[in-house]
Protein backbone atom coordinates (compact mmCIF):
# COMPACT_ATOMS: atom_id res chain seq x y z
CA UNK A 1 0.00 0.00 0.00
CA UNK A 2 2.65 2.19 0.96
CA UNK A 3 4.72 1.67 -2.32
CA UNK A 4 0.96 2.47 -4.28
CA UNK A 5 0.66 5.94 -2.60
CA UNK A 6 4.74 7.18 -2.89
CA UNK A 7 4.10 5.89 -6.77
CA UNK A 8 0.39 8.05 -6.79
CA UNK A 9 2.08 11.08 -4.86
CA UNK A 10 5.29 10.97 -7.37
CA UNK A 11 2.79 10.76 -10.50
CA UNK A 12 1.05 14.01 -9.16
CA UNK A 13 4.31 15.81 -9.33
CA UNK A 14 4.76 17.59 -6.46
CA UNK A 15 8.18 19.60 -8.19
CA UNK A 16 5.37 21.04 -10.71
CA UNK A 17 3.28 22.81 -7.55
CA UNK A 18 5.36 25.75 -7.96
CA UNK A 19 3.57 26.95 -10.81
CA UNK A 20 0.43 27.60 -8.07
CA UNK A 21 2.40 29.98 -6.75
CA UNK A 22 0.82 32.65 -9.16
CA UNK A 23 -2.49 32.79 -7.41
CA UNK A 24 -0.76 34.99 -4.79
CA UNK A 25 -0.80 37.47 -7.68
CA UNK A 26 -3.43 39.18 -7.22
CA UNK A 27 -2.94 39.34 -3.44
CA UNK A 28 0.37 40.50 -3.36
CA UNK A 29 -0.06 43.37 -6.62
CA UNK A 30 -3.64 44.33 -4.91
CA UNK A 31 -2.04 45.65 -1.65
CA UNK A 32 -3.80 42.52 0.52
CA UNK A 33 -0.60 40.66 1.39
CA UNK A 34 -0.59 41.19 4.90
CA UNK A 35 -4.64 40.95 5.35
CA UNK A 36 -4.83 37.28 7.30
CA UNK A 37 -7.80 36.28 6.57
CA UNK A 38 -7.31 36.58 2.23
CA UNK A 39 -3.48 35.53 2.62
CA UNK A 40 -5.53 31.81 4.07
CA UNK A 41 -7.69 31.86 1.65
CA UNK A 42 -5.29 32.61 -0.56
CA UNK A 43 -3.35 29.24 0.23
CA UNK A 44 -5.85 27.19 0.44
CA UNK A 45 -6.66 28.47 -3.43
CA UNK A 46 -2.92 27.39 -3.81
CA UNK A 47 -3.75 23.83 -2.30
CA UNK A 48 -6.69 23.21 -3.93
CA UNK A 49 -4.96 24.14 -7.51
CA UNK A 50 -1.70 21.91 -7.02
CA UNK A 51 -4.12 19.19 -6.24
CA UNK A 52 -6.77 19.98 -9.57
CA UNK A 53 -3.49 20.04 -11.45
CA UNK A 54 -2.52 16.63 -9.81
CA UNK A 55 -5.37 15.26 -11.27
CA UNK A 56 -4.24 16.43 -14.51
CA UNK A 57 -0.90 15.06 -14.52
CA UNK A 58 -2.75 11.46 -13.26
CA UNK A 59 -4.90 11.80 -16.42
CA UNK A 60 -1.91 12.75 -18.80
CA UNK A 61 -0.22 10.05 -17.95
CA UNK A 62 -2.85 7.22 -18.37
CA UNK A 63 -3.53 8.39 -21.77
CA UNK A 64 0.51 8.92 -22.83
CA UNK A 65 0.84 5.13 -21.04
CA UNK A 66 2.12 3.64 -24.42
CA UNK A 67 4.48 6.67 -25.41
CA UNK A 68 5.86 7.21 -22.26
CA UNK A 69 7.67 4.24 -22.51
CA UNK A 70 9.10 5.01 -25.43
CA UNK A 71 10.32 8.02 -24.24
CA UNK A 72 14.47 8.30 -22.76
CA UNK A 73 13.02 10.03 -19.43
CA UNK A 74 9.39 9.79 -19.12
CA UNK A 75 9.78 5.62 -19.19
CA UNK A 76 10.44 5.84 -15.92
CA UNK A 77 7.36 7.33 -14.65
CA UNK A 78 5.50 5.51 -12.04
CA UNK A 79 2.59 3.84 -14.70
CA UNK A 80 5.09 4.08 -17.87
CA UNK A 81 7.26 1.66 -15.87
CA UNK A 82 4.62 -0.39 -14.08
CA UNK A 83 5.50 0.71 -10.66
CA UNK A 84 1.42 2.14 -10.47
CA UNK A 85 -0.96 0.14 -11.66
CA UNK A 86 -3.57 2.24 -13.77
CA UNK A 87 -6.62 1.14 -11.55
CA UNK A 88 -5.12 3.59 -8.77
CA UNK A 89 -4.51 6.17 -10.62
CA UNK A 90 -7.68 6.21 -12.13
CA UNK A 91 -9.40 5.92 -8.28
CA UNK A 92 -6.87 8.89 -7.50
CA UNK A 93 -7.76 10.99 -9.88
CA UNK A 94 -11.39 10.59 -9.54
CA UNK A 95 -11.08 11.52 -5.61
CA UNK A 96 -8.96 14.72 -6.14
CA UNK A 97 -11.47 16.22 -8.61
CA UNK A 98 -14.58 15.22 -6.54
CA UNK A 99 -12.78 16.98 -3.66
CA UNK A 100 -11.04 19.76 -5.27
CA UNK A 101 -14.10 21.42 -7.48
CA UNK A 102 -16.80 21.26 -4.79
CA UNK A 103 -13.94 22.82 -2.52
CA UNK A 104 -13.05 25.74 -4.62
CA UNK A 105 -16.69 26.69 -4.94
CA UNK A 106 -17.41 26.85 -0.93
CA UNK A 107 -13.49 28.98 -1.03
CA UNK A 108 -15.50 30.88 -3.25
CA UNK A 109 -18.00 30.33 -6.58
CA UNK A 110 -16.33 32.18 -9.06
CA UNK A 111 -12.71 31.20 -8.10
CA UNK A 112 -14.89 27.79 -8.17
CA UNK A 113 -15.58 28.16 -11.60
CA UNK A 114 -11.91 28.97 -12.85
CA UNK A 115 -10.42 25.97 -11.20
CA UNK A 116 -13.60 24.15 -13.25
CA UNK A 117 -12.72 25.88 -16.18
CA UNK A 118 -9.05 25.58 -15.89
CA UNK A 119 -9.48 21.25 -14.96
CA UNK A 120 -12.08 21.24 -18.27
CA UNK A 121 -9.14 22.75 -20.63
CA UNK A 122 -6.65 20.71 -19.43
CA UNK A 123 -8.46 17.91 -19.87
CA UNK A 124 -9.22 18.93 -23.51
CA UNK A 125 -5.24 19.95 -23.88
CA UNK A 126 -4.80 16.10 -22.82
CA UNK A 127 -6.71 14.86 -25.73
CA UNK A 128 -7.33 17.24 -28.21
CA UNK A 129 -5.87 20.94 -28.42
CA UNK A 130 -2.04 19.06 -27.49
CA UNK A 131 -1.74 18.17 -31.02
CA UNK A 132 -2.85 21.35 -32.50
CA UNK A 133 0.38 23.55 -33.04
CA UNK A 134 0.84 27.18 -31.38
CA UNK A 135 -3.22 26.56 -29.47
CA UNK A 136 -0.74 24.22 -27.39
CA UNK A 137 1.33 26.55 -25.96
CA UNK A 138 -1.65 29.26 -25.81
CA UNK A 139 -3.92 26.45 -23.85
CA UNK A 140 -0.65 26.41 -21.47
CA UNK A 141 -0.15 29.79 -21.18
CA UNK A 142 -4.34 30.30 -20.49
CA UNK A 143 -3.62 27.37 -17.49
CA UNK A 144 -1.61 30.41 -15.28
CA UNK A 145 -3.97 33.07 -16.63
CA UNK A 146 -6.80 31.65 -14.68
CA UNK A 147 -4.81 30.50 -11.74
CA UNK A 148 -4.29 34.42 -11.46
CA UNK A 149 -7.90 35.20 -12.40
CA UNK A 150 -9.14 32.52 -9.24
CA UNK A 151 -6.89 34.04 -7.09
CA UNK A 152 -8.27 37.68 -7.97
CA UNK A 153 -11.86 36.38 -7.09
CA UNK A 154 -11.00 34.96 -3.75
CA UNK A 155 -9.40 38.47 -2.82
CA UNK A 156 -11.64 40.34 -4.68
CA UNK A 157 -9.24 42.92 -6.00
CA UNK A 158 -9.51 46.59 -6.36
CA UNK A 159 -6.55 47.64 -7.80
CA UNK A 160 -4.79 44.57 -9.79
CA UNK A 161 -3.72 45.89 -13.02
CA UNK A 162 -4.84 44.23 -16.47
CA UNK A 163 -1.33 44.84 -17.59
CA UNK A 164 -0.11 42.41 -15.27
CA UNK A 165 -2.46 40.15 -16.82
CA UNK A 166 -0.36 40.64 -20.24
CA UNK A 167 3.00 40.00 -18.60
CA UNK A 168 1.47 36.64 -17.01
CA UNK A 169 0.37 35.45 -20.11
CA UNK A 170 3.52 36.23 -22.18
CA UNK A 171 5.76 34.64 -19.50
CA UNK A 172 3.45 31.32 -19.63
CA UNK A 173 4.00 31.44 -23.39
CA UNK A 174 7.95 31.55 -22.55
CA UNK A 175 7.51 28.71 -20.26
CA UNK A 176 5.72 26.64 -22.94
CA UNK A 177 7.70 27.57 -25.72
CA UNK A 178 10.89 26.58 -23.47
CA UNK A 179 9.35 23.22 -23.06
CA UNK A 180 8.41 22.27 -26.43
CA UNK A 181 12.21 23.39 -27.28
CA UNK A 182 13.38 21.65 -24.34
CA UNK A 183 11.34 18.41 -25.69
CA UNK A 184 12.96 18.93 -29.40
CA UNK A 185 16.53 19.09 -28.03
CA UNK A 186 16.19 16.38 -25.94
CA UNK A 187 14.64 13.72 -28.58
CA UNK A 188 16.00 15.09 -31.52
CA UNK A 189 15.25 13.50 -34.92
CA UNK A 190 12.89 10.92 -32.97
CA UNK A 191 10.53 13.65 -31.31
CA UNK A 192 7.42 13.06 -33.63
CA UNK A 193 7.08 9.54 -32.42
CA UNK A 194 6.73 10.57 -28.60
CA UNK A 195 4.73 13.68 -29.14
CA UNK A 196 3.33 14.28 -32.69
CA UNK A 197 3.20 18.02 -32.38
CA UNK A 198 6.54 18.22 -32.39
CA UNK A 199 6.42 17.74 -36.21
CA UNK A 200 4.65 21.20 -36.63
CA UNK A 201 7.59 23.27 -34.69
CA UNK A 202 12.03 23.03 -35.35
CA UNK A 203 14.14 24.96 -33.44
CA UNK A 204 15.03 27.72 -35.52
CA UNK A 205 10.94 28.67 -35.56
CA UNK A 206 10.44 28.04 -31.59
CA UNK A 207 13.81 30.46 -31.05
CA UNK A 208 12.06 33.20 -33.25
CA UNK A 209 9.07 33.05 -31.09
CA UNK A 210 10.56 32.77 -27.70
CA UNK A 211 12.64 35.96 -28.78
CA UNK A 212 9.16 37.46 -29.95
CA UNK A 213 7.58 36.64 -26.93
CA UNK A 214 10.57 37.92 -24.23
CA UNK A 215 10.68 41.25 -26.28
CA UNK A 216 7.03 41.84 -26.10
CA UNK A 217 7.25 41.16 -21.81
CA UNK A 218 9.84 43.51 -21.15
CA UNK A 219 7.80 45.95 -23.01
CA UNK A 220 4.70 45.12 -21.12
CA UNK A 221 5.99 44.76 -17.76
CA UNK A 222 7.97 48.43 -18.32
CA UNK A 223 4.72 49.90 -19.61
CA UNK A 224 2.98 48.63 -16.26
CA UNK A 225 5.72 49.74 -14.08
CA UNK A 226 5.15 53.51 -15.06
CA UNK A 227 1.37 53.71 -16.49
CA UNK A 228 -0.39 51.11 -14.06
CA UNK A 229 -2.48 53.44 -11.07
CA UNK A 230 -2.34 50.92 -8.52
CA UNK A 231 1.85 51.58 -8.01
CA UNK A 232 3.46 54.11 -5.72
CA UNK A 233 3.72 57.96 -7.21
CA UNK A 234 7.25 57.09 -6.25
CA UNK A 235 7.79 54.81 -9.45
CA UNK A 236 10.11 53.27 -7.75
CA UNK A 237 8.33 49.29 -9.60
CA UNK A 238 10.34 51.19 -12.49
CA UNK A 239 13.73 50.00 -10.24
CA UNK A 240 12.74 46.46 -11.01
CA UNK A 241 12.78 46.45 -14.76
CA UNK A 242 16.70 45.55 -15.43
CA UNK A 243 15.92 42.59 -12.19
CA UNK A 244 13.19 41.46 -15.32
CA UNK A 245 16.00 41.85 -17.82
CA UNK A 246 18.60 40.31 -16.27
CA UNK A 247 15.86 36.83 -15.60
CA UNK A 248 15.10 36.73 -19.26
CA UNK A 249 18.62 37.17 -20.18
CA UNK A 250 19.74 34.80 -18.34
CA UNK A 251 17.32 32.08 -19.52
CA UNK A 252 18.02 32.70 -23.02
CA UNK A 253 21.75 31.93 -22.06
CA UNK A 254 21.41 28.71 -20.27
CA UNK A 255 19.06 27.50 -23.00
CA UNK A 256 20.58 28.80 -26.17
CA UNK A 257 24.29 28.92 -24.84
CA UNK A 258 24.54 26.17 -22.13
CA UNK A 259 22.30 24.39 -23.75
CA UNK A 260 20.40 23.42 -20.48
CA UNK A 261 16.65 23.43 -22.15
CA UNK A 262 13.67 23.15 -20.25
CA UNK A 263 11.28 25.77 -19.09
CA UNK A 264 12.09 28.46 -16.32
CA UNK A 265 9.92 27.12 -13.77
CA UNK A 266 12.12 23.73 -14.11
CA UNK A 267 15.53 25.69 -14.80
CA UNK A 268 15.23 28.55 -11.59
CA UNK A 269 15.50 25.05 -9.18
CA UNK A 270 18.82 24.29 -11.13
CA UNK A 271 20.64 27.93 -11.55
CA UNK A 272 21.56 30.01 -9.20
CA UNK A 273 21.68 33.74 -10.86
CA UNK A 274 18.18 32.48 -12.11
CA UNK A 275 16.94 31.83 -8.79
CA UNK A 276 18.38 34.59 -6.99
CA UNK A 277 16.98 37.29 -9.50
CA UNK A 278 13.74 35.86 -9.28
CA UNK A 279 13.75 36.27 -5.43
CA UNK A 280 15.37 39.73 -5.88
CA UNK A 281 12.61 40.81 -7.79
CA UNK A 282 9.84 39.44 -5.63
CA UNK A 283 12.01 40.88 -2.23
CA UNK A 284 11.94 44.61 -4.39
CA UNK A 285 7.96 43.91 -5.13
CA UNK A 286 7.31 43.69 -1.27
CA UNK A 287 9.48 46.20 -0.31
CA UNK A 288 8.23 48.91 -2.91
CA UNK A 289 5.08 48.07 -2.51
CA UNK A 290 4.37 47.48 1.06
CA UNK A 291 7.32 49.52 2.80
CA UNK A 292 8.17 52.69 0.45
CA UNK A 293 4.84 53.20 0.15
CA UNK A 294 3.53 52.84 3.81
CA UNK A 295 1.65 55.96 4.93
CA UNK A 296 1.07 55.53 9.07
Amino acid sequence: MMTTLRAIFKTMRPKQWTKNVVVYAALVFDGKFLELPLFLKTTALFALFCLISSSVYLLNDLADIEKDRQHPQKRHRPLASGELQPRYAVFATIVLVLFSLPAAWLLDPLAGLFLAAYFVMNVAYSFWLKHMVILDVFTIAAGFVLRVAAGAAVVQVERFSPWLYVCITLLALIIALGKRRAELVALEGDAGNHRAILDEYNLNFLDHLISLTTGATVVAYSLYTFSAQNLPENHLMMLTIPIVIYFLFRYLYLIHVRQLGGAPDELIFKDKPLFFSAAFWALAVVVILYVSNYHP
